[in-house]
């Protein structure tokens, strides 16, 4: 992996360090949700594999100039795909290897997922920018505060369960970022492009986390 677009990715997430991940039936306009996203502070989007149609998502908000990833990726077919579709960084939801090693062919840092240590330090060997620690959920913001023992130099990011009300709890205890799904993109209001309510969602998210 090119240590510089992972890197970047780390100083990017620490300086805004939310994602928005968009898992929707139908996205009227990629690039209109991604501008309504950032007009409430969140610019970095995560589409995933589960939308139909995600590379002609990923090129439309790429081609408006917007920072796009994907996530749910599971190939390294998928992984090329979503590259050559204008994606800036890619997450899956548990470790890959042959998506680490697409990642690192393309040039393109990967978020791997993981829970347990073992599997952290596994994605960290298969050289993730960050490894994402899902379902959050699942132990809570405290946990996040128990891997920074062994760990205190992986960047983690929380997904799974983070909502504006405990965002900031899982950035205080060690996550680096956070992942906000249907609190701030809901599929519904996604698929009928209601834009304003999206910015809305996204302005509260991202104002709870700078409690942080």
């Amino acid at each position: 992996m090119n240590a510089a677009p992972a890197a970047l990715l780390r100083a990017a997430l620490a300086a805004e360090p939310v994602i928005a991940v968009v898992r929707a039936p139908a996205i009227p306009d990629a690039a209109d949700l991604c501008a309504a996203l950032a007009a409430g502070g969140v610019t970095r989007v995560e589409f995933t594999f589960t939308t139909p149609g995600v590379a002609g998502h990923l090129r439309r908000a790429a081609d408006a100039g917007h920072r796009v990833g994907v996530g749910t990726v599971l190939t390294a077919g998928q992984a090329e795909l979503a590259v050559d579709s204008g994606a800036s960084f890619l997450v899956t939801p548990g470790a890959r290897a042959e998506v680490a090693e697409a990642a690192a062919r393309t040039g393109c840092p990967v978020v791997l997922g993981a829970l347990t240590p073992t599997e952290v330090a596994h994605a960290v060997d298969l050289g993730a920018a960050a490894v994402k620690i899902f379902p959050a959920r699942a132990f809570g913001p405290g946990y996040f505060a128990d891997l920074r023992g062994p760990y205190p130099e992986v960047p983690l990011v929380a997904s799974g369960g983070v909502n504006a009300g405990n965002a900031a709890d899982y950035l205080a205890r060690g996550a680096l970022a956070v992942c906000a799904g249907t609190d701030v993109v809901p599929p519904a209001a996604v698929a009928r492009g209601d834009w304003a309510d999206i910015t809305r969602r996204a302005a509260a998210f991202t104002a709870a986390c700078r409690a942080a």
